[in-house]
């Protein structure tokens, strides 16, 4: 995995909300795209937040959310992030040690360019037979 950056494996066709977004619309934005979370960016697409399926299990659970509730209220904010030409054994390696599925790459001019998630890293490993054979 060596040499390998996030830029390779990042996804980039990203569904994205803003915090005013209410949380049913972004529901049914993961939903009909069979997508396990959206980035919430403002209106210059800089990162303000991520919420993940994770994040609705929670919110379902604790909150049973009334209408018109935005995702602001849920997101979560203090988001780490990844940078393009990261390399992805750092990566794997910060999403282990904090219990992510998703890290948003992102750059300094663009913004949000990317998503990078543990099922891009597992189909790496995958292809390219970087697992070990039992």
């Amino acid at each position: 995995m060596e040499d390998v950056f996030v830029a390779r494996l990042m996804s980039t066709a990203l569904h994205t909300v803003t915090p005013d977004t209410l949380v049913e619309d972004a529901a049914q934005l993961i939903l009909d795209n069979n997508i396990s979370s959206v980035v919430v960016v403002d209106e210059d697409n800089r990162l303000e937040g991520i919420l993940t399926t994770t994040d609705f299990v929670d919110i379902v659970a604790k909150s049973q959310p009334k209408a018109q509730t935005t995702v602001e209220r849920y997101m979560t904010t203090d988001v780490i992030t990844a940078g393009a030409q990261d390399s992805i054994v750092a990566v794997a390696e910060s999403m282990t040690e904090h219990g992510f599925h998703h890290m948003p790459v992102v750059d300094e001019e663009e913004g949000v360019i990317g998503m990078i998630t543990t099922s891009d890293l597992a189909a790496y490993l995958s292809q390219t037979g970087k697992l070990a054979r039992s």
